[in-house]
This record gives C-alpha cells, structure tokens and sequence, in this order.
C-alpha cells in the first residue's frame, strides 16, 4: 500500500530531520572531542616561540635546569 499526499511529505520532513540530528550530533561530539584552543579574543592560539614552549617544558618538569639552559643559549644564538 502507498502513502501518498500529505503522508508522503511528512514522512520525507520527518527522515531529513533525523539525519540533520544526527549529523550535527556527530559534529558536536567530535568538536568535544578535539577542542580547538583560541585565545579570549576568539583567534586561534599558536604554540608560541620555541623559548616559550622550553619554558613551560621546564617549568613542568620535563627538563633538567643543565638541558634547559643549554637549549636556551642553543635557541637564542
């Protein structure tokens, strides 16, 4: 048996929203997923200068005072 008119329509609607769900829930999920980092103005936040990224490595932990320094005079030279 076939729907025709008014039936046909709604089902056709109903299927296009599903899918429109469904896709921007997949959207959603994966902006979660990877975060993008910006800065507070909105514009996306390089890595910084090599300095900067040895600095926090140091201050993390990551490197030795003797590494830390020896990698700042290698960068700064």
């Amino acid at each position: 048996m076939m729907m025709g008119g008014f039936g046909g329509w709604t089902m056709m609607l109903f299927m296009v929203i599903f899918w429109v769900v469904i896709v921007g829930l997949a959207v959603w999920f994966l902006s979660a997923l990877f975060p993008r980092s910006s800065t507070r103005d909105g514009s996306l936040q390089t890595g910084g200068s090599a300095v900067d990224i040895l600095r926090q490595r140091y201050a993390r932990g990551e490197l030795t005072r003797a590494e830390y320094e020896q990698m700042r005079r290698d960068l700064e030279a």
